[in-house]
């Protein structure tokens, strides 16, 4: 991996998402897990079905059972039965008959067609049929949603509650997934206080960690808190081994600057090696990542927006294939803009905005105001980025931009 800190000008996005993604690997280590513990995690194998659904030719509506053919030339069929989900008839019905059935239920052997109740009404010898019906009106097909033997989840999916619903109507009460990811985190500086701790003359909170944290556990990974550390290059250096013993990625907020405190930067390069450090995006230029003896390095800004939408926007991306998840960018949207948004040409940033629709329904987007780094409420106030690419130099009131809503990792 080259170091490019002293490479002139500032690396895209884009090439340190390429850079990132494309440096770290799938953990291989996977286990067997209940079916109940698999929600957000990551499949190891395909997932192929074990049987048909429905298993069975069943009703799509309350109705009766019949051959189409009976009712060509008799509009009225004596009723011979029911079936009912869990109670199916078990008989063939036979010819010139109907058989009650319910939504669900399994079609009766001997009839190809269900006719719906509303189509139909009682008569002194049976049901009177009100209309003529077509073969498998209103049946469902075995099979019809999902054949035997059909592929029905990939390797790489991240597991939603409407997955495990899924895999749980084929019967699959274990699946294989891949091992959580162990992510290390501590945040550096002496002016950090706990919250709940009194502040002294310089002293700020630190906002960064439980921001950090917060979000990793919403991605579904392992977190091990370090806690804060001082800026003492010892404390920070035994922190960075321990960390790098412990865990897969260590993540750190504060440091990675240029000030004569700022030692992230310098033990890293003593332990490891820098991919990169310094990016051409608005917040968090002072963004770094490398490698570790045992795991992967981000070095996070340690302003607070900076230090989200870098961990966002980048660190996600890398540790999402890390965890085994297939990795896909943001989608964009296009907004018309209804306030003016300033920016200098150079860098592309990620302005904080809310997103709504005007009374015809058309995307809309204002800044949260204030779009400072040190500015944490312009997050708290966002559901979305607004997008400014590096050649522009900000939008009018009317122009369209470009939008990313905020994903579950954020809203």
């Amino acid at each position: 991996m080259s170091d490019c800190c002293s490479a002139p000008g500032l690396m895209s996005l884009d090439d340190a998402i390429a850079s990132l993604t494309s440096s770290v690997s799938p953990i291989s280590e996977t286990e067997l897990i209940s079916l109940a513990d698999c929600d957000g995690r990551v499949l190891a194998e395909n997932i192929t079905s074990p049987i048909n659904v429905p298993s069975h030719d069943n009703s799509a509506m309350d109705g009766y059972a019949l051959r189409a053919a009976d009712i060509e030339n008799s509009d009225i069929l004596p009723l011979a039965g029911q079936s009912f989900a869990g109670h199916p008839f078990e008989e063939t019905c036979p010819e010139g008959h109907c058989i009650r059935i319910m939504t669900g239920a399994s079609v009766p052997t001997g009839t190809d067609t269900v006719i719906m109740q509303e189509k139909t009404e009682k008569a002194d010898n049976g049901i009177r049929f009100l209309s003529k019906a077509s073969v498998g009106n209103n049946v469902r097909r075995a099979g019809e949603d999902i054949s035997t033997g059909s592929q029905v989840l990939e390797s790489g999916h991240k597991l939603r509650p409407q997955d495990l619903g899924l895999l749980a109507s084929l019967g699959v009460a274990s699946v294989k997934v891949y091992k959580k990811v162990k992510v290390a985190v501590f945040s550096t500086g002496d002016e950090l206080k706990l919250p709940g701790e009194p502040l002294g003359h310089g002293d700020i909170y630190d906002s960064n960690r439980i921001i950090i944290i917060s979000l990793l556990n919403r991605l579904g990974v392992e977190v091990i808190d370090l806690g804060k550390l001082p800026d003492d290059r010892s404390v920070i250096r035994d922190a960075l081994i321990r960390a790098d013993q412990e865990a897969d990625v260590v993540i750190t907020s504060g440091g990675v600057s240029v000030g004569e405190a700022d030692y992230i930067k310098e033990i890293l390069e003593e332990l490891g090696e820098i991919g990169f450090w310094k990016l051409a995006i608005k917040p968090g230029k002072p963004f770094a990542f490398g490698q570790l003896p045992n795991s992967v390095f981000f070095g996070l800004p340690g302003n607070p927006v900076s230090a989200t939408v870098t961990l966002h926007v980048l660190a996600t991306a890398a540790i999402r294939v890390m965890t085994g998840e297939t990795y896909t960018p943001s989608v964009m949207m296009k907004a018309c803009t209804q306030t003016p948004l300033k920016k200098a040409a150079g860098r592309r940033e990620f302005q904080r905005g809310i997103l709504s629709t005007d009374e015809n329904g058309s995307p809309v987007v204002v800044t949260t105001g204030s779009q400072g780094s040190g500015i944490l409420r312009s997050m708290n106030m966002a559901n979305c980025y607004i997008v400014l690419p590096e050649a522009s130099t900000g939008a009018a009131v009317g122009d369209s931009v470009q939008v990313i809503t905020f994903d579950k990792l954020l809203s």
